[in-house]
């Protein structure tokens, strides 16, 4: 599908009232085409799954998708799985959690978002009500970032899946 795909989509998304959810997993988008797709979902009230896994929208189309956050009051599944965010798109969501009271599910995993991205995650757990489920596995985090996510998630009263699973945890963590 690629940017051009993605934008012709986006238009059709700004007028659908139908829909409500859309998987482009693998499309290659790249941060043009999740530009586009965040332009409409300012617009588009119906969507509450989008699934934009292996696009390479990159840090961002991430940081599109923060301020899509900020105001989004129905898309409560966002799966951005392997998309080279890095630490700056993870902090650009994790600052739209802060306010945000839709989102129940979040996919970071393959993000290379490492200490300081787990970090600003932490500290929107500590304020978001509404989040159930984050994935960030995979992610090149160490001791610090997971330790982070520790102490947040132990205020969190709504977090019930913190998915770990492929950083660099050292022994003493685990046990």
């Amino acid at each position: 599908m690629q940017n051009v795909g993605a934008q012709s989509l986006a238009n059709a998304l700004q007028h659908n009232t139908t829909l409500t959810t859309l998987n482009l997993h693998g499309n290659q988008i790249g941060e043009f085409g999740a530009q586009s797709l965040c332009d409409a979902l300012q617009l588009n009230k119906t969507l509450t799954t989008l699934n934009l896994s292996h696009n390479n929208i990159g840090a961002v189309g991430a940081q599109s998708f923060g301020d899509v956050l900020e105001h989004n009051t129905t898309l409560t599944t966002l799966k951005l799985g392997d998309n080279q965010i890095g630490e700056i798109g993870a902090q650009s969501l994790a600052n739209a959690l802060l306010n945000n009271e839709t989102l129940t599910t979040l996919v970071l995993g393959g993000n290379e978002i490492g200490d300081a991205g787990a970090q600003s995650m932490a500290h929107a757990l500590l304020h978001n009500a509404t989040l159930i489920t984050l994935n960030l596995e995979n992610n090149l985090m160490k001791d610090v970032g997971v330790e982070s996510l520790e102490n947040a998630s132990q205020h969190n009263t709504t977090l019930t899946e913190l998915g770990l699973y492929g950083n660099s945890i050292s022994d003493d963590e685990t046990d």
